[in-house]
């Protein structure tokens, strides 16, 4: 069996595992980031979800609609994990429990046991990402999108995260975001978080000729975008 074969059957052989866990964060994950502050990623409080994000039920996590881990739950497959190193799934549960409670430097730690333990899966080169990006870790998310990409270099999804690891840093690279947004719009010229976030990233620089270009693309491609009074409203203050 060639390794893009066996590959693939351990993909195969753990897919709801994976796609359990790998995170409607790249639904895009970030749909649209306001020229406010970042939201949390995961919370079990309405109040910190995204604005115009519908509301979840009691016991619920924004990642899905999948019921959040009690400690207990999270305490006893961590303890499974640590007694099992070299078991994947094990420390993949671990993980996932500890993504929906919103600790994700531990739900970091687990990953990268399984990500020693199959390397070349990328599911979880780009769930390291996206945990580092959720903790506010952008240099580090910034290191495995990119390796991420390395791989499959026209997942639009992820290059856009990547460009937003450079509009969330304590010093942004609005040049470095809109460089990054521009080659997912490349690959697919109406991806609409992306149009959203390079709207952002030109409003962030002060640039309102080319943000409201950029809108006029949203709103070509999602006339019904409820982003769209919100983007309108930040490019009028420029």
């Amino acid at each position: 069996m060639n390794k893009e074969n066996f590959l693939f059957g351990i993909i195969g052989l753990l897919l709801g595992l994976i796609i359990g866990f790998f995170f409607t964060n790249s639904v895009n994950q970030r749909a649209m980031m306001p020229a406010g502050a970042m939201a949390p990623a995961i919370s079990n409080s309405n109040s910190a979800l995204p604005p115009g994000h519908p509301e979840v039920p009691p016991g619920q996590s924004a990642q899905g609609g999948a019921s959040v881990a009690s400690m207990q739950e999270v305490q006893e497959a961590v303890q499974k994990a640590k007694s099992n190193p070299s078991d994947f799934e094990a420390q993949m549960k671990a993980a996932e429990l500890y993504y929906q409670i919103g600790r994700f430097d531990d739900t970091i730690e687990y990953l990268l046991k399984a990500n020693k333990l199959k390397p070349e899966t990328y599911e979880i080169i780009v769930g390291i990402g996206n945990s580092n990006f959720d903790g506010g870790h952008f240099d580090e998310a910034e290191k495995w999108y990119t390796t991420a990409l390395q791989k499959k270099p026209d997942d639009v999804s992820v290059r856009t995260d990547l460009g937003l690891t450079f509009l969330f840093r304590a010093n942004p690279d609005y040049d470095r975001a809109i460089k990054e947004f521009t080659r997912s719009l490349e690959i697919d010229p109406v991806h609409v978080q992306t149009l959203q976030n390079l709207t952002v990233a030109y409003t962030k620089k002060g640039d309102a000729t080319k943000a409201k270009a950029t809108l006029a693309r949203l709103e070509s491609a999602d006339p019904t975008n409820d982003a769209l009074a919100k983007l309108r409203e930040d490019i009028g203050k420029l």
